[in-house]
């Protein structure tokens, strides 16, 4: 009798997940785990000014809750979910000697830390003779499977993703059927029968996340569903935080509670069909193709090396004064109200709209002048959707030091990019309601406006809301001569 364990890690799913769909067509009875990684959680308690008390981490619950459905799912069908709390190179290894499995099944991972423990936990079945088999399921293409013509990794995302729509078959795109055979999934031996750990167990708090964001498959399916019936003008609302322009879909994207196939199915057929929002789109998920192909080709990039090795010479700000700015940025309150009120959207929800992530980080390297590592971590702790290779390379881009990254003389103007994608200020009022009052014009730029209306609005600036810590313009110059190390001749900025 051929016996299995799956191993869940990113792809909380049980239908069109390639090592579940593997271990049901090849064994008599199959097992699920999930291991909640001890050496990921820890970093996160050492976060929190009080280490003793319970951490509030919103990705811990939303995966906690969506793991809760996947064990009802799998007790409804004679099993359920084996979940532990410890480190996976010494869970994994003893759960599958325990169960007598043959073969565990996973799923691949790209970044650094993910592969050697991979690495270290099959060396560590193949001693007790279980076989480690993995597959491709997070991304359509991966590693070095889209090159250029010289037969070389990619670093410019449109031919990549020319390159990538060319390639792309029905084939790679299919759903894996994930359908158990009555009695497939089989009971968990009591050696391994626990209680489902609490969050307050494993040093969590509930966060609420559930009312806005639900968590699981079918949630995922619901927010899919909706999107679609709005992706057609995707294009048009995708640049505006205050209206529903975006699909929020990359939180069960992220944790695989849904399937990227199922997403590019959905939107290559209507790209085809002629629609300009699924056309962007499906852009964007290349973009995510794009992001783990170049960390997993570039693995120094998650030890905090800039992809163009010559930005690395740029000098930051540095000390207290550094300190001091990135805690404003933090905390929203540069004095800039669109950054603000975005750095309050991310510190309230863990979600920030994209439009608003380029803001925001090329307002703290280019008018802060900040090295973009220290934003990237803040996002990496905060984010609810956080994904490494996205992330690196969404702040890569955005400081001008990534693979196809904008030219670094293009820094975005905070209160030009507020008149643009919020030009009557609903979104900067929706999170700084102390500038409800003014202006549809005042409100980009409450500096500039009149004594009269402030004293109208009940506003103090200084008081009630921060003045600008730093002078765009001034900055922008800065900006200019920071990074003449990189390149000597300064073209003319194009602001925007």
């Amino acid at each position: 009798m051929q016996k299995a364990l799956i191993w869940l890690r990113r792809d909380l799913r049980l239908y069109d997940n390639a090592a579940l769909h593997n271990a049901l067509k090849q064994n008599t009875q199959v097992w699920v785990t999930f291991i909640f990684d001890t050496n990921i959680l820890e970093p996160l308690h050492s976060q929190g000014v009080d280490r003793d008390a319970l951490t509030h981490d919103r990705r811990i619950d939303f995966i906690w809750q969506g793991l809760q459905q996947i064990d009802a799912e799998l007790r409804q069908q004679g099993g359920g979910l084996i979940v532990q709390v410890g480190k996976p190179t010494e869970c994994i290894p003893h759960i599958a000697k325990t169960l007598g499995v043959n073969t565990v099944y996973i799923n691949h991972d790209y970044e650094p830390s993910a592969i050697a423990r991979d690495a270290s936990i099959q060396a560590s079945l193949h001693q007790l003779g279980i076989a480690l088999e993995t597959f491709k399921d997070q991304v359509i293409f991966e590693k070095k499977e889209i090159l250029t013509n010289s037969n070389t990794v990619f670093s410019i995302f449109t031919p990549y993703k020319n390159n990538w729509l060319k390639s792309l078959q029905e084939k790679d795109i299919a759903a894996y059927d994930c359908s158990p055979k009555k009695g497939q999934f089989a009971a968990i031996p009591k050696a391994l029968q626990a209680p489902f750990p609490t969050l307050e167990s494993m040093g969590f708090t509930p966060t609420g996340i559930e009312t806005y964001l639900p968590p699981g498959s079918e949630a995922g399916q619901i927010f899919l569903e909706d999107f679609l019936h709005r992706i057609d003008q995707y294009q048009i609302g995708r640049d505006f935080p205050a209206i529903k322009g975006v699909s929020y879909l990359s939180s069960h994207l992220r944790f695989g509670m849904l399937s990227i196939r199922g997403l590019v199915r959905e939107t290559h057929r209507r790209m085809l069909a002629g629609s300009m929002g699924a056309t962007i789109w499906l852009s964007e998920l290349i973009w995510r193709d794009f992001y783990f192909m170049i960390l997993a080709n570039h693995p120094r990039l998650a030890k905090g090396a800039a992809f163009k090795p010559d930005y690395d010479n740029i000098e930051w700000e540095s000390g207290a004064h550094a300190k001091k700015l990135f805690q404003a940025w933090c905390d929203g309150k540069t004095g800039y109200p669109l950054v603000d009120a975005a750095m309050c959207q991310l510190n309230q929800s863990g979600y920030m709209h994209n439009r608003l992530r380029m803001v925001v980080a090329s307002f703290l390297t280019k008018d802060l002048g900040i090295d973009w590592r220290w934003g990237e971590a803040y996002f990496a702790q905060h984010l609810n959707d956080f994904e490494l290779s996205s992330n690196n390379g969404g702040w890569q881009w955005a400081s001008s030091s990534g693979c196809d990254a904008q030219p670094y003389f293009r820094i975005f103007n905070p209160i030009t990019q507020s008149q643009k994608f919020d030009s009557e200020g609903k979104f900067i009022r929706r999170y700084l309601p102390q500038l409800d009052q003014l202006s549809k014009k005042s409100i980009h730029a409450p500096w500039e406006a009149g004594h009269i209306e402030l004293e109208a609005a009940g506003i103090l600036l200084g008081r009630d809301y921060p003045l600008p810590i730093v002078n765009h313009d001034e900055a922008r110059k800065k900006t200019l001569v920071r990074y003449s190390v990189v390149k000597k001749v300064s073209p003319e900025s194009l602001d925007n």
